[in-house]
């Protein structure tokens, strides 16, 4: 009999337990549902880092893409006098040095000076259409975590408020729903800042790498066009 009773005691617990459990259980969206209409503003902005983040890498690689042998025969062709083949060359490449070395190749009667003023200014504006939304990135990356903040913020205001409102009859719910939307739009915040802070240090990376690249590839083009330039003198 006791052992019975014990057991259908047990089950009966245990079947208790259950539905309590399901009742804490909640899903992100709940959680998110929670933080009030800050959450709208921080899923905005994680949208437009994700397009920025995502769309700058693939015109980053695009514009990096270029033949190895591309610049040495750019420079083969100007040392043998084909300077209408290297302007061609140029055109089928789309890239940024290949635009870049494109302006040289157009000025290469003129002063080797101006030739380099000239790629240097092609360089500036291919770097400004490289870092194009890098920025707004940037401005997400910090204001996000601010944002978070602003909701902790409002939430702690507006528990304290409901707890001056209640008057003696506090209720610890009054205090823990304002904690919750606080923490919520906290953990909202710093991730969305997180993810557009480490994306905007990848991107610029990437267009470290390409500026390097388009460095070397300036040098190698004026170091032929001086030669070349050389050569006529020598002939002359």
């Amino acid at each position: 009999m006791l052992l019975s009773f014990l057991q259908v005691e047990t089950e009966a617990l245990a079947g208790a337990a259950v539905p309590q459990q399901e009742e804490l259980s909640f899903s992100l969206i709940d959680m998110a549902a929670k933080g009030g209409w800050l959450m709208l503003v921080l899923l905005a902005l994680s949208v437009v880092a994700i397009y920025i983040f995502a769309e700058r890498v693939v015109a980053i690689r695009k514009a990096s893409q270029i033949d190895k042998n591309f610049i040495k025969d750019v420079n083969d062709y100007l040392l043998s006098g084909k300077v209408r083949s290297a302007k061609m060359l140029c055109k089928r490449s789309d890239s940024s040095i290949a635009r870049m070395i494109e302006k040289g190749v157009d000025r290469i009667d003129k002063p080797l000076e101006d030739i380099r003023t000239a790629v240097e200014n092609v360089s500036n504006l291919e770097v400004a259409k490289l870092e194009k939304g890098l920025p707004i990135l940037a401005t997400i990356s910090g204001g996000a975590p601010m944002i978070g903040f602003l909701g902790t913020v409002m939430g702690m205001v507006q528990a304290f408020f409901n707890m001056a409102q209640a008057g003696n009859n506090i209720d610890i719910t009054l205090l823990s729903g304002g904690i919750y939307t606080a923490m919520v739009t906290t953990v909202g915040g710093l991730i969305v800042g997180i993810l557009a802070y480490f994306g905007y240090n990848y991107l610029t990376a990437e267009v470290s790498g390409v500026v390097s690249k388009m460095e070397a590839s300036t040098i190698s083009f004026l170091d032929a066009v001086q030669a070349k330039k050389d050569a006529k003198d020598e002939e002359e």
